[in-house]
């Protein structure tokens, strides 16, 4: 009869989707081809409802795991008996015709696991938790959702009350320790209750589906139409509030073409505001630093302005305040000042002078002439004042990259001094040095430059440079707004609190 395996505890295996269970026997119907187990566990975790049903045809394999004799109980909730582990070996049980299962008489031994004691403080005692309690209570919500996700079988679900959970095998046993603050302490950190544990974890992503978001949009939105305030994805009205870089006392639109030249500029620039600075010719740019010298901007004047820009700019590129300082002495940077005979060499060495005054190395190659303009002469003389170093020929140049060359080699008058050796010599020694190159009012787009550089710095107006003049930058030289308009520009100035800005290509 079916009903004589009430009572036995058996671990019924349904496959790889399903997995193994084990528990006792409560019910076997025969007309359904079902078989209940109570307290089951499945792959070795304790199950959070207390009776699972099977079908006959999800059971793969069944094994007895132990028998009650005539004496012992058959009734499943029985508190005596151990909680289930994971099973030993027992006697094979295979399909039969009917799905009900035939049952082998022939025994095999089985093992049950043994509990070995475990010493933890609950309410001021000290009791003995099998291994396998241990085992259900951490497990417990981790795998809450194992048994909705098989498929197969039905569940009971019958109420899970706080006394079924305690109904494990508890035994009493006297406290050994002699210390009774140190038993407090363990109270203090051990002794919350596991029943206080939420069985399931929390769902988030439930809780978010909950969570209406057009809707809360939509009332913002309404609010804010209601109230007057800037409202969302109106971009006509206008806004009541303004933000940190915009100008509330503004009553008219910003001009941002506030420089006009008299002939069509071949190339055009802008700041990084956005004005528009449109290039020039160098013929006008000579007419514009002609006219300014006849009232009283002199070359010494340009030269010593050219000079502080540059020397500005450069320190930037070496660093700035994070290296030039009195406690880097032992990170001096290196520069290689190359100028030529002629007005934009002698800017060249009035900006290795302040460079040199910064504590800066600077290494100034000029080669020898029989006879030199007024202007490098009188700036070779004060160059000589300061710790910088002059060399005539390539060879005292180093050998080891520098931090920076500042190129002052080409002139828009005299283009034969390309041909001479000491040109092509320098030229082919700042290609090999591979330092980065600053590049001092460099010639115009039509004259080919032995160096290419990565920075140009342009003076007062932008010439039309070329792609191998790198990113342009512009000085202010101190040409007054009125001298512009004598050569025909109408000019504001575009540095506002800087005298040196970068420009971008429009």
């Amino acid at each position: 009869m079916a009903t004589d395996w009430l009572g036995s505890i058996v671990s019924i295996n349904c496959g790889e989707s399903l997995g193994v269970y084990q528990g006792r026997v409560s019910a076997v119907d025969q007309v359904s081809q079902t078989i209940s187990l109570t307290r089951p566990f499945h792959n070795g975790v304790k199950c959070l409802v207390p009776e699972v049903t099977f079908r006959a045809g999800d059971i793969t394999e069944l094994k007895i795991l132990e028998i009650p004799g005539p004496g012992e109980s058959r009734q499943c909730g029985d508190l005596q008996q151990a909680e289930m582990g994971i099973p030993g070996v027992g006697c094979q049980v295979g399909p039969s015709q009917n799905g009900t299962g035939k049952v082998l008489k022939k025994p095999i031994s089985s093992s049950t696991p043994q509990n070995i004691p475990r010493r933890m403080d609950m309410k001021n005692q000290d009791i003995i938790i099998s291994p396998q309690q241990q085992c259900s209570k951490s497990y417990m919500d981790r795998h809450a959702e194992t048994l909705s996700q098989s498929k197969g079988f039905r569940r009971r679900h019958n109420s899970w009350s706080s006394s079924s959970r305690h109904q494990n095998q508890v035994t009493p046993k006297k406290s050994g320790l002699k210390n009774g603050q140190m038993k407090s302490k363990d109270d203090e950190c051990f002794g919350d209750d596991i029943d206080e544990i939420p069985d399931t974890d929390f769902d988030f992503e439930g809780n978010l589906a909950l969570f209406d978001k057009a809707a809360v949009f939509e009332e913002i939105e309404i609010y804010e139409r209601r109230s007057g305030t800037r409202s969302r994805g109106t971009p006509n009205e206008k806004p009541a509030r303004y933000r940190h870089d915009e100008n509330i006392l503004e009553s008219e639109p910003i001009v941002y073409r506030r420089i006009v030249v008299p002939q069509n500029a071949n190339k055009e620039f802008c700041t990084d505001s956005g004005l528009v600075v449109p290039s020039v010719s160098y013929e006008l740019h000579k007419k514009l630093l002609s006219v300014a010298e006849k009232h009283g901007l002199t070359l010494e004047r340009r030269l010593e302005m050219t000079g502080v820009c540059a020397s500005q700019m450069a320190l930037s590129l070496l660093g700035g305040p994070n290296r030039l300082n009195p406690k880097n002495v032992h990170q001096r940077p290196t520069v290689a000042l190359l100028c030529g005979p002629h007005v934009k060499g002698a800017q060249g060495i009035s900006c290795g002078r302040h460079l040199s005054n910064h504590d800066v190395h600077v290494i100034l190659f000029l080669p020898n002439f029989v006879k030199m303009l007024e202007s490098i002469t009188n700036e070779l003389n004060l160059f000589s004042k300061t710790q910088g170093q002059q060399v005539s020929s390539v060879k005292d140049l180093p050998d080891t990259p520098v931090d920076l060359v500042i190129n002052c080699l080409d002139c828009h008058e005299n283009a034969f001094l390309r041909d001479q050796p000491w040109y092509k010599a320098v030229v082919d020694w700042a290609n090999q040095n591979r330092a980065p190159v600053l590049s001092i009012d460099p010639p115009i787009s039509e004259m080919e430059q032995g160096i290419d550089a990565k920075w140009s710095l342009a003076l007062g107006l932008p010439l039309p440079l070329g792609e191998r003049a790198g990113r342009v930058y512009l000085c202010d030289i101190g040409i007054p707004q009125k001298v512009f308009q004598e050569v025909g520009i109408n000019y504001h100035s575009p540095f506002g609190c800087k005298f040196v800005i970068p420009l971008h290509s429009t």
